[in-house]
């Protein structure tokens, strides 16, 4: 992810604020002398109500996260062999590890290592906000982070992050990577109703994700899909704020114009961003193609010639596909993704809403199959919905 993470001052709070604020503070993942790491079973499940705030959940993020030294990652990744390198950014690298587990006969639970660049643009507080964020939520479909290391290096601070490791990447590399299998239609559908969750437990918490993209949801062993890199995440508006104002920072082609154009952050920013990625799963396209004419370079401007309820909208289905998708679901999900891509913030919906119309249109496409092997069952034929 190539973009710079600033914060700016907030405007006075009100005193009952304040006192939430310095209690939260005080709960902060304070990097402790490293011969007080306590060790930790890796298999004890963290357990968080979901209808409660970040700053609620922060007391409880200590008895969350273990804090590794830096040899111990070290030798996790065979010091940081390249041939264990699995990703990278502008924070730095992100390394395949093996961290031993509590019980002498268990094997070691497989970990990914990101290690920031003492170098990079992505400093100590974009750090410190996956610290934040993800040492205390808990939900399926958001990455899990483990612990953490900040030690000093010869280098300078040495800061990585340990998370749960995700055998099949990301879901950009499967749209896009050149030879690549073609995912078909269900697996996309699954993966992004899997992502809204995620999307929305997060707007429960008040908390805007600000970079939602192909490349941040990552998948298991069993595709299920899960929210990962929150370093720009941000604690949504609070009290009567409609807004956070924040330096416009993230990923071109999927911002909210409204953020582009003022710096304001909304739960529905993410809304729009989500609303991209549907079009990209739709059409197989990135969201910026700069290989395309200039009229095809970007895909939510492309997507506007070809309406769901024209005749050319099939022109736009990736063709990867070849026609194994149902035209009616499909035409849904532009519709979905339309709603979500409003201009006008206030007109689109809410993740709440969204997810419930991608269980809807899953819904449709499981009855529509079952329906037609009935039908084949009876002897009457096949029946394909051609698009």
């Amino acid at each position: 992810m190539n973009c710079l993470f600033l914060f700016k001052s907030k405007k006075p709070e009100p005193r009952n604020q304040q006192k939430d604020r310095i209690k939260a503070q005080k709960s902060a993942p304070e990097l402790r002398n490293q011969s007080e790491t306590r060790s930790f079973d890796l298999h004890r499940p963290r357990s968080f109500p979901s209808a409660r705030s970040i700053r609620d959940l922060e007391t409880e993020r200590e008895q969350s996260l273990r804090v590794f030294t830096y040899e111990e990652l070290s030798e996790a990744t065979c010091g940081f062999s390249r041939r264990l390198k699995i990703g990278q950014g502008g924070f730095g690298n992100v390394y395949k590890g093996k961290i031993p587990t509590t019980g002498d006969s268990d094997p070691p639970l497989v970990v990914a290592i990101k290690k920031l660049n003492p170098q990079g643009l992505q400093g100590h507080k974009q750090w410190l906000a996956e610290v934040q964020f993800l040492g205390v939520v808990n939900h399926e479909n958001v990455v899990k982070l483990l612990g953490y290391c900040s030690e000093d290096g010869e280098n300078g601070m040495e800061r990585l992050l340990v998370y749960e490791y995700m055998s099949n990447r990301s879901l950009e590399e499967h749209l896009f990577t050149r030879g690549a299998r073609t995912l078909p239609w269900k697996h996309r559908l699954e993966i992004m109703l899997g992502a809204a969750e995620g999307l929305a437990y997060l707007h429960e918490l008040k908390v805007i994700y600000r970079d939602f993209k192909s490349s941040n949801v990552l998948l298991n062993d069993e595709f299920c899909p899960k929210l990962s890199d929150f370093g720009l995440a941000r604690e949504g508006p609070q009290g009567d704020n409609t807004h956070v104002t924040t330096a416009k920072v993230g990923t071109q082609g999927y911002a909210a114009p409204e953020y582009v154009q003022t710096g304001h952050l909304r739960l529905k920013s993410d809304v729009y961003s989500f609303g991209v990625v549907l079009y990209e799963i739709i059409t197989g396209r990135r969201t910026v193609e700069r290989n395309k004419p200039v009229t095809e370079r970007s895909l939510v401007e492309w997507v506007k010639e070809y309406p769901a309820d024209s005749r050319r909208f099939s022109m736009i289905i990736d063709p990867r596909l070849r026609n194994n998708y149902p035209a009616s679901g499909a035409k849904s999900l532009a519709k979905l993704a339309d709603l979500c891509l409003k201009k006008n913030d206030k007109e689109r919906p809410t993740m709440e809403i969204v997810l419930e119309k991608l269980k809807t249109i899953i819904e449709e496409t499981d009855s529509k199959k079952s329906s037609e092997v009935r039908s084949n069952s009876r002897g009457t034929g096949p029946v394909k919905e051609r698009v």
